[in-house]
C-alpha cells in the first residue's frame, strides 16, 4: 500500500509545473502557462507547440487548452487544440485530443506532466502518419 504522505499534493505539483513553464525549463519548442493567475484551483492552462521541422507543421505555432480537474495528476487533464490541426489523435470537429488515439492519455501515470503531453503531441506531429497530412489554413481556430 502506498502511503498518502509520499504523494505530492495536487497544488504543489501544479505549482512545480507552472514554475517550469514560466522559467522556460525543459523543451524550448513547447511552452505552458496558466490562463488566469487568480485561479486558486489552477485548472485552466494554455500550451503552445512549435511545429516540428521536416513536416507540414514546420513554422506553425499551435495553441492548446489543457484543463486539470480535481483528480489531476491521478487522472490526465483534458486537452484540446485551439488552433485547427489535422492529426489522427485530434477530433476534427472539436480539436479534442482523443485518449483512445493518444497513448500518453490512455495510459496516464501520475508522474506524467502537461509538458510531457505537449512534447508527445509534437513527436506525434512529426510521425509518418501525421507529418504529411494536409493542414487547415494557418491562424484558423476551433470554435468552442
Amino acid at each position: 500500500m502506498i502511503s498518502s504522505l509520499s504523494l505530492v499534493p495536487r497544488n504543489f505539483r501544479l505549482l512545480e509545473e507552472l514554475e517550469r513553464g514560466e522559467k522556460g525549463l525543459g523543451d524550448a519548442s513547447v511552452s505552458l502557462g496558466m490562463d488566469d493567475s487568480d485561479d486558486v484551483y489552477m485548472c485552466s492552462w494554455t500550451g503552445t507547440i512549435l511545429g516540428p521541422s521536416n513536416s507540414v507543421h514546420e513554422g506553425r505555432i499551435y495553441q492548446l487548452k489543457l484543463y486539470c480537474d480535481k483528480d489531476y495528476p491521478d487522472k490526465p487533464p483534458s486537452v484540446r487544440f485551439h488552433s485547427r490541426i489535422n492529426m489522427t489523435c485530434v477530433n476534427r470537429e472539436t480539436g479534442a485530443v482523443e485518449p483512445k488515439n493518444f497513448s500518453l492519455l490512455s495510459n496516464w501515470r501520475r508522474d506524467n506532466t502537461m509538458e510531457d503531453i505537449l512534447k508527445q503531441l509534437k513527436r506525434e506531429m512529426g510521425a509518418s502518419h501525421n507529418k504529411k497530412l494536409q493542414q487547415p489554413p494557418e491562424n484558423t481556430f476551433f470554435h468552442h
